[in-house]
């Protein structure tokens, strides 16, 4: 979890940068992957809104978290054991989804398309296999059920709350929803697009993002660490977190633009006579 700034247009840009972080989550990454090639063979006009509408389900739950807060966080504080439990939970998922992608990225046969791993689908099972809007927008509520979603939820609605009560909570929802529709629909767009090219491009953009997103899981649960072990790095942290949210934002911007640009690259090289 990260400290919320108190400045109001502070807040609100590092809660929509934190939306667009966690649209780069390697399970939603897999989860719209998977929903995508599942869809794309007979519902393709389906298959290439997946991660939007994956991501309409998961800020629907984060907007009911944010309204339950808002309206009672007159009466109700989150206990201060809610911060670091949820960041504890976080840096775990964060570690495993790392060391499990990079795995697969290094282990990947050559030529073939690397296959993210996430962890809360495999929970799931057959569940997440939708083949309906409605069913794709299911699978991303019950993605927000678990326990880093709904803490980090919590705690900036209730960051919220302090401005004004259930319409700032809510305004903090909407905004976080909005970063995190914004990248799952970037995602779900481009996944359909590669499964309509060649193979070869489609492998070697995976396999950029691939080690990427393993990349950015391990380089933020280190910091999410650092914060816990050392005060020194805290005291110093603080004040920055729009700045990390920025930083990570932009690394995997630039790695999904690098990723387009070479697969580009590779295809008009096996294109050329």
């Amino acid at each position: 979890m990260h400290d919320l700034p108190p400045d109001w247009g502070a807040l609100c840009a590092l809660i929509f940068l934190l939306g667009m972080r966690h649209g780069f989550d390697a399970d939603h990454l897999a989860a719209i992957d998977g929903l995508t090639r599942l869809n794309q063979q007979r519902r393709a006009g389906v298959a290439r809104y997946c991660g939007a509408l994956f991501s309409a389900g998961h800020g629907a739950i984060v907007l009911l978290i944010a309204a339950l807060v808002g309206s009672v966080t007159e009466r109700w504080a989150p206990p201060a054991w809610l911060d670091a439990l949820g960041a504890s939970v976080s840096i775990g998922f964060l570690l495993a989804l790392g060391l499990a992608n990079l795995h697969a990225v290094l282990t990947a046969t050559p030529g073939k398309t690397v296959a993210l791993v996430g962890l809360k689908g495999r929970f799931l099972g057959r569940l997440v296999q939708a083949r309906s809007p409605w069913g794709v927008a299911a699978v991303g509520a019950l993605f927000a059920l678990s326990f880093d979603t709904l803490s980090q939820s919590v705690m900036f609605a209730a960051t919220g709350a302090q401005y004004g009560g259930v319409l700032p909570s809510l305004a903090l929802g909407l905004l976080f929803m909005l970063g995190m529709l914004f990248t799952d629909g970037l995602n779900g767009w481009w996944i359909a697009r590669l499964m309509a090219r060649a193979d070869d491009l489609a492998a070697l953009a995976s396999r950029i993002m691939g080690a990427a997103v393993a990349a950015v899981s391990l380089l933020v649960a280190a910091l999410g660490l650092s914060r816990l072990a050392s005060p020194a790095f805290e005291a110093w942290s603080d004040g920055k977190e729009l700045a990390f949210g920025a930083s990570v934002v932009l690394m995997l911007a630039a790695t999904y633009v690098a990723a387009r640009h070479l697969a580009r690259r590779s295809q008009a090289r096996h294109e050329a006579p």
